[in-house]
């Protein structure tokens, strides 16, 4: 039993770490009144639920464009990030790890900075306030995740596998699409749902790059913290938290040991 209680404790600590921002989001989402030195709401209901699905509020205009954004993100990270992983994996690259190395410049760098000189750009060309340049900023974040998960997949397919596919008559366009690609697939859909999470989620790009004519989601539960409304910045945590657990769920089981293991590799 004594044994035990250093782990108990320990488990605790992480559940606290986790499940008490959450649980905070949660009774602030419901809490109507909640003044000090008021341990929990006085006060609770869905009044400000409502709030957030007028019309005029822009919540849901809010959630479409940040869909729409990530899925366009998705698209065109995988567009680049498929013949380069496959590239990066199958091929003999001269500094293949400077090129690795490369795609993670964006994040070893602080976001404000860049995405701050990217903002300065995209007005000089026409970019500033639209999707289109929106989209173009979450794909250079998401072109990380893109390219190394994709590049580890293609790695970890049995090159054996190929070769037989070839020895039978495959051409090679036939292996990569009847052997290559459906092996790999899974670890293409943990990409692109690493990429969607993380346009979903993503503020400084959006901030530096959208604003005021692109409103997304964290854009609007930025402007409610600031404005001191916590209950529509929990409500819109809410819709943030909510596909992030789901698809969590999903990279965990199409993420195999195999394909994480040679991530970097």
């Amino acid at each position: 039993m004594v044994k035990l209680l250093p782990r108990a404790l320990l488990l605790a600590l992480v559940g606290f770490l986790i499940l008490g921002p959450i649980s905070n989001i949660l009774i602030w989402a419901f809490a109507e009144q909640w003044f000090f030195p008021a341990k929990l709401p006085t006060e609770w209901g869905f009044k400000f639920w409502e709030r957030v699905f007028r019309p005029r509020a822009g919540a849901m205009d809010a959630m479409i464009n940040s869909v729409v954004i990530a899925l366009l993100t998705v698209g065109v990270s995988m567009l680049l990030a498929v013949p380069a992983g496959y590239a990066l994996a199958r091929r003999r690259m001269p500094l293949r790890a400077l090129v690795m190395l490369l795609f993670l410049l964006p994040q070893a760098i602080p976001a404000v900075a860049v995405h701050q000189s990217i903002g300065q750009i995209f007005y000089q060309i026409g970019l500033n306030g639209t999707i289109p340049g929106v989209v173009l900023v979450h794909t250079l974040q998401g072109l990380v995740f893109a390219v190394w998960i994709t590049s580890a997949s293609f790695a970890a397919v049995d090159r054996d596998l190929e070769a037989a596919a070839r020895d039978l008559g495959a051409a090679p366009f036939k292996v990569f699409t009847s052997v290559t690609l459906p092996l790999a697939l899974p670890g293409l859909i943990a990409s692109a749902i690493f990429v969607f999470l993380g346009s979903i989620d993503e503020f400084t790009g959006t901030f530096f790059v959208g604003v005021p004519d692109v409103q997304t989601l964290p854009i609007l539960l930025y402007t409610a913290a600031m404005q001191g409304n916590y209950q529509i910045a929990s409500i819109t945590s809410i819709f943030l938290l909510a596909p992030s657990l789901l698809f969590m769920v999903i990279v965990e089981r199409f993420l195999k040991a195999d394909v994480a293991g040679k991530i970097g590799t």
